[in-house]
């Protein structure tokens, strides 16, 4: 992992909130707000995904932090 990489496991889910977005769902019960590489999610497809956590990033969804994905993989 390259540094300020973060990688998270979850839960996607698709929101309809504020037009519609996509989240993932942690085990601990964190929610992030999915942004970047993000082609080829499903709703309740466990994934891992890694990128970096944009806590400065704003939106009018409001579910959790945004979160820059790079990578993408289907558990």
């Amino acid at each position: 992992m390259t540094r300020g990489t973060t990688k998270l496991t979850g839960t996607v889910k698709r929101s309809d909130l504020a037009g519609g977005h996509w989240i993932l769902e942690t085990s601990s019960g964190e929610t992030y707000q999915l942004t970047g590489e993000i082609a080829g999610l499903r709703d309740g497809m466990q994934a891992e995904v890694s990128g970096k956590v944009q806590r400065d990033a704003m939106g009018i969804a409001m579910t959790g932090p945004h979160f820059a994905v790079k990578k993408l993989r289907a558990l």
